[in-house]
């Protein structure tokens, strides 16, 4: 009578045979159409001699010039680069060039694999390493505000759009994705597809100070933000980590503050409309016109991301965990791209004039995206009450809207003109 030892070793010897029977039979090491890569394929072919010749072309293929390409390599090589073995590795630069190329134009792994001539299992690994690496290589570009940082932000805020002590624009939008298998209804949201959802908060120069990335599509942006680790920490008051300050031209003293739309709750740190259209005096359609003016910085940043990196305005044909990754890829190059730009020449800028909404005038990223379903905002109102200390604090802002140091000269003009009155 065979032992047990005999009888285990038996049947994994017949797994093994059967597995082996099942396995399919690879034809070829490289496909006979990819292993002149080297010779013609798109990188060689495209992407080398568009360095040395056409600038332009180099700008409008990478989103960034050849310098600031090569910028980007260094901050990610130690992440990408790949010892030699048996066969000659993709060169990290080649990686960066692919990826970069997938986030601008949106194209399937497929034909981006086809144009160059690497396989398609190739291209999807690639594309992932290459998004952790801008993730990780790009860390000091994306990580939360600091000390006199914070004060910047303010500063920012006040000088370009007219909000005093505000420090960041707070929204929400969802990420279309492909069904995740086995999930149910949870990335599916009350629009009608699946995705997941993006939370984040920007400065007055389009850049995201704060994100959160993966919350289910279900959910709503209150919730979503209140379970992130910077949402706790602002509405617990922890955030910002600044003393009130008066107001411009003033001795009044008053929090800092994060400004949202009606989807969120009214706080001494956060700031809302005045909700409803009809009922508002003039003095509360000012303030909201001067919290829309502020708030829609964000509102221009997820624009402007979705115009440069093409990937995001469209339903991503990878997995969720991978969507993730392209997505905070996305943001690690907004934020590295837009550093900076105003001293670079308008040709060469990741946000060129008229990229966003200015006084009244539509942005042009808006004309790019047009159509397009992704990254479509949440709307969903919150169930949160406003707290007392909330609505004293936006009070004091509204009445300082109508005083000599508050006042813009065309806000009443401007209401009057949207109200029709």
């Amino acid at each position: 009578m065979a032992s047990i030892e005999e009888v285990v070793l038996l049947y994994l010897l017949r797994r093994h045979n059967k597995n082996n029977r099942n396995r399919r039979t690879r034809r070829w090491g490289v496909r006979p159409l990819n292993t002149t890569r080297i010779q013609d394929g798109e990188f060689v072919s495209l992407v080398l001699p568009m360095r040395q010749q056409d600038e332009e072309k180099h700008f409008e293929y990478f989103r960034m010039t050849a310098e600031t390409f090569d910028h980007l390599l260094d901050r990610v090589v130690p992440f990408i680069q790949h010892p030699a073995c048996h066969r000659a590795p993709v060169s990290a630069t080649e990686r960066l060039s692919a990826t970069l190329r997938y986030l601008s134009t949106g194209m399937s792994q497929t034909a981006l694999a086809a144009s160059y001539k690497l396989g398609t299992a190739t291209v999807s690994k690639i594309i992932k390493e290459v998004c952790l690496a801008l993730w990780a290589g790009l860390e000091e570009e994306v990580k939360c505000p600091e000390g006199a940082q914070w004060e910047a932000i303010r500063d920012g805020f006040w000088e370009k759009w007219n909000y005093p002590n505000c420090v960041g624009a707070i929204d929400g939008k969802h990420v279309r994705i492909k069904a995740p298998a086995n999930s149910g209804s949870s990335f599916f949201n009350y629009k009608g597809y699946f995705s997941f959802v993006l939370m984040a908060a920007c400065d007055a120069q389009y850049r995201f100070t704060f994100v959160d990335v993966g919350a289910f599509g279900k959910e709503s942006d209150a919730g979503v933000f209140s379970r992130s680790k910077f949402g706790a920490e602002l509405l617990q008051g922890r955030l910002p980590p600044l003393p009130c300050a008066p107001l411009p031209g003033t001795e009044v003293l008053t929090p800092h503050v994060f400004v949202a739309d009606e989807a969120f709750p009214q706080k001494i740190n956060l700031m809302r409309p005045y909700p409803g259209s009809q009922q508002l005096s003039h003095d509360q359609k000012v303030y909201n016109y001067r919290h829309s003016r502020a708030r829609r910085i964000i509102e221009n940043s997820f624009g402007i991301l979705a115009a440069r990196w093409r990937i995001m305005g469209k339903a991503m044909e990878c997995s969720e965990d991978t969507a993730e990754v392209v997505t905070k890829a996305c943001i690690a190059l907004h934020n590295f791209l837009a550093k900076g730009d105003q001293d670079l020449p308008e040709e060469n800028r990741y946000i060129p004039p008229g990229m966003a909404d200015r006084d009244g005038a539509p942005g042009e990223w808006r004309r790019i995206v047009e159509g397009d379903t992704n990254l479509t905002r949440t709307r969903r109102i919150t169930a949160a009450r406003a707290t007392q200390d909330g609505m004293a604090v936006r009070e004091i802002f509204k009445e300082y809207f109508q005083t000599d140091e508050g006042r813009l000269e065309w806000q009443d003009q401007h209401v009057r003109r949207v109200h029709n009155v």
